[in-house]
């Protein structure tokens, strides 16, 4: 519950920079309004084609229960024991170890998983992995991190509209009048950027604690899953996982941790504090109990 509300609060003051944003480039309640359109916008955009562009970024290819038996039916008794309908299934063609989810709810789910990760991983790692990403999309984690990325991506554009006006168009006397100070402008344009990316990670991290969790109540298993969270790190680094970064917050891990400023900018919590995490669940007797339903 504290993170559902951490969340919710962090999205609210995401879409209020964007709002804000907007008044300064229109003003008065137009720019509250425009504020509000793009923020309906993006958000639509990322509901249908978030999956899409995520799945395409990675060349991941689509692979049925016949390509790959393990795979899938390890994929179906974790989704049994979750009362999850089935995800698609994708393989990403690349040897670094990693792993991601997408989909706007979960009929709508896709679980992604690099060669390198079916390699590397013994089974126990490997389910707690999956188990993580099925948490992810029981908890609609996909949905929420599509459009916090398309919120920070519009703050973005918009700042780079009001650095134009800044440049380009003249300081006038009617602009002191309403009140538009051009220092207020120019932090604007290099505060609100840095404040979205911020938030938007923020969010990844919190949510990324709560799919650990869930992974560990739907396979028993916590150390397991700290196992293999501590395996991908060292590799991580070695063999990263060539993509935009911008889908970086979809994977269960991008091996970039350490001192705080690093972990601001960080799209995952720090390894070693997931691994804490998952040894003190380990003491709690509902960790080990595997039945879970998430809905």
């Amino acid at each position: 519950m504290r993170n559902q509300l951490k969340t919710v609060a962090l999205l609210a003051l995401l879409s209020a920079i964007l709002i804000t944003i907007s008044y300064w480039i229109i003003g008065g309640t137009s720019g509250i309004l425009m504020g509000i359109a793009i923020a309906a916008l993006t958000n639509l955009f990322s509901w249908y084609q978030s999956d899409k562009i995520a799945l395409a970024a990675y060349r991941a290819q689509p692979v049925s229960a016949q390509e790959a038996p393990g795979l899938y039916m390890m994929v179906q008794r974790l989704c049994d024991r979750a009362s999850l309908p089935m995800p698609s299934i994708y393989i990403v063609p690349q040897q670094a170890a990693n792993a991601f989810a997408t989909g706007r709810d979960p009929e709508h789910a896709a679980v992604a998983v690099t060669e390198g990760i079916l390699n590397s991983l013994p089974e126990d790692e490997l389910e707690g992995v999956i188990a993580h990403e099925l948490t992810h999309v029981a908890n609609r984690d996909t949905l929420t991190q599509a459009v916090a990325a398309t919120i920070a991506g519009a703050i973005s554009f918009l700042a780079q509209i009001v650095s134009y006006s800044v440049w380009y168009a003249p300081y006038q006397r009617s602009d002191r009048e309403n009140g538009l100070n051009p220092i207020g402008l120019l932090l604007t344009i290099l505060l609100a950027p840095i404040s979205a990316t911020i938030i938007q990670l923020a969010i990844s991290r919190t949510r990324e604690f709560a799919a650990d969790a869930g992974s560990a109540r739907l396979t028993g298993n916590p150390r397991a899953l700290a196992r293999a969270l501590q395996r991908l790190e060292a590799t991580a680094r070695e063999l990263p996982l060539n993509a935009n970064p911008a889908f970086e917050p979809l994977l269960i891990t991008n091996g970039f941790s350490g001192q705080f400023l690093s972990s601001l900018f960080s799209s995952h919590p720090p390894t070693e504090a997931r691994i804490e995490a998952l040894l003190k669940l380990e003491q709690q007797p509902s960790s080990r109990s595997s039945e879970l339903s998430f809905r």
